[in-house]
């Protein structure tokens, strides 16, 4: 049995005021918050195990290595990649399209590359490929927020380098049917990227069934800690592209006249990793895991489906990319009331204990095809409560009376 009280007293922060008011935290698109499992682990490992990874030969070095990789098997086990050399550690999904993008680009032979993605995107899968000299190509969007997969077709040209899409808007909620995406663009001979940072934490990824190239997420989304994240790529096409940076243990050998480069995945982790962070990432996966990411999704769907229930009561009430259909939707609520503007919104709720998040969200080209320049944003977690959201509408209705 699914039981969130008990899951919510491995969240301390949970239980906190704000302006004397019980925290209600609906920000989790943002952030999540870490479960006593994960903080443990992190002060556990600098007071006990703290050493330099990799070519140590005392205990602590090989202790904290084995941690590290015992890691990364953590991390291809839950997403179901065939082999841990398809395992690179970044410092999250944006860094891990950043790498892509600039591997990809001196890999290729174009001139004009071009790269498609999705008109729901986050800019950080769209500013890395325009750094990185691609011309971003975006599938258009239906106005209720879903992908026209069969407009993407007519996107392909030679100049087609990869296909890059979220397979969960961080705005709209809307799940993309990504393994047609996969399917179609496989059939032009082109890679795919998934950006899983808004869908890792919420349902079952498996990498393997999905036959994507490349998929990407990040730790801090799914209870693990910030500035850790994770590129899964296939091993046949991380052997052919080239070292994203330069420095130790990306080597193999080295002299002033030529480098040669290590082996998968340690190409592409120059420097010293945050073995802390990987450990500690590690964990935040078992402890989803053991809940069971399919229970973790029922509750979170159940959430959103009675939040649904609730703001659309409320008068003036506008929820962008809302079909009807729950099961097609998961994570964030992006929403306005009336003419109240998002951030009078939010900061107001914030004053009741409620956080939710107010701007563009980081897709300014999504806010310009939805006509308006920001949205309030709620986003439920494992530990997300109905009580919660009852409190959530209930401020809503008491900021609306004040305008």
């Amino acid at each position: 049995m699914y039981d969130v009280n008990k899951i919510r007293e491995d969240f301390p922060i949970l239980g906190r005021e704000i302006y004397g008011k019980p925290l209600v935290y609906l920000d989790n698109a943002a952030t999540t918050q870490k479960p006593r499992c994960v903080v443990e682990a992190i002060s556990e490992e600098y007071y006990n195990v703290n050493a330099n990874v990799h070519r140590g030969v005392h205990f602590l070095s090989q202790r904290a290595t084995d941690l590290h990789e015992q890691s990364r098997e953590t991390v291809r086990r839950f997403i179901g990649a065939n082999s841990v050399s398809e395992i690179i550690f970044t410092r999250g999904t944006t860094e891990s399209i950043n790498l892509l993008a600039s591997c990809l680009a001196k890999h290729i032979k174009k001139t004009q590359p071009e790269v498609i993605v999705s008109s729901l995107e986050h800019h950080s899968n769209i500013v890395p490929w325009q750094l990185n000299g691609f011309k971003v190509r975006p599938i258009p969007m239906a106005d209720d927020g879903t992908m026209d997969v069969e407009g993407m077709e007519q996107l392909i040209n030679d100049n087609t380098v990869i296909v890059s899409v979220t397979q969960v808007s961080n705005v709209l909620g809307t799940i993309n049917p990504v393994k047609d995406v996969i399917r179609i663009a496989h059939q032009h001979n082109l890679p795919v990227l998934i950006d899983g940072a808004q869908s890792t934490p919420h349902m079952g990824v498996d990498v393997s069934e999905l036959d994507c190239d490349f998929f990407a997420f990040s730790g801090h989304k799914i209870y693990g800690p910030t500035g850790v994240g994770v590129l899964y790529g296939k091993e046949s096409w991380l052997d052919k592209l080239p070292p994203y940076q330069g420095g130790g243990e990306m080597i193999k050998n080295v002299s002033f006249e030529h480098t040669t480069f290590n082996e998968l995945p340690y190409k592409f982790e120059a420097g010293t990793p945050d073995y802390v962070g990987t450990h500690s990432l590690a964990v935040a996966l078992d402890y989803v895991s053991e809940l069971g990411i399919e229970n973790i999704h029922h509750h979170e769907q159940d959430l959103y489906r009675y939040a649904i229930e609730q703001m659309t009561q409320i008068d003036g009430m506008h929820i962008y990319g809302f079909n009807g259909n729950v099961g097609e939707m998961s994570g964030p609520i992006s929403f306005r009331v009336g003419d109240i503007h998002h951030l009078d919104l939010g900061t107001l709720l914030d004053r009741l204990g409620i956080a939710i998040r107010t701007g563009h969200h980081c897709a300014e080209p999504l806010m310009r095809r939805l006509g308006i320049e920001g949205t309030a944003r709620a986003s439920f977690a494992l530990y997300n409560t109905k009580e919660e959201i009852d409190t959530f509408v209930s401020g809503i209705k008491r900021v609306a009376q004040m305008f």
